[in-house]
């Protein structure tokens, strides 16, 4: 039997009002689009087309108020509006991104085993 959890076991991780949004459905997705440079809401539709535009909407806003994206809007008519990674945006794309996708590329088949082997016993 594992030993108990200790009451204080977070005692030296910082609080914040709300988690930065690493596990959410779209941050990382944005994070990989934004990558190589600054985009239009128009062109990251194009990758994200499977996301509505409010949502997106949404996440950009969120990112932004949490450092990780700027927003950077053009004079003109119509005005124009480009998204771009921060430096801290940069930092959680090598290490969020970047972990992740490689801890996908080599596990995948075990992941897909062990939700086939539960598959199984759930069905069975």
């Amino acid at each position: 039997m594992a030993n108990p959890l200790d009451r204080d076991m977070f005692q030296n991780c910082q609080d914040v009002v709300a988690p930065v949004r690493i596990g959410d459905k779209w941050t990382g997705k944005i994070l990989v689009c934004l990558g190589d440079g600054a985009r239009r809401f128009s062109e990251l539709r194009v990758p994200l087309h499977m996301v509505t535009p409010k949502v997106l909407t949404e996440s950009l806003r969120a990112m932004e108020r949490d450092g990780l994206v700027r927003r950077t809007a053009h004079p003109g008519v119509p005005p124009r509006v480009e998204y771009s990674l921060t430096e801290l945006g940069h930092r959680m794309r090598e290490f969020f991104m970047d972990t992740v996708c490689a801890w996908n590329a080599s596990t995948l088949p075990e992941v897909l085993e062990a939700r086939a082997a539960y598959d199984r016993r759930v069905s069975a």
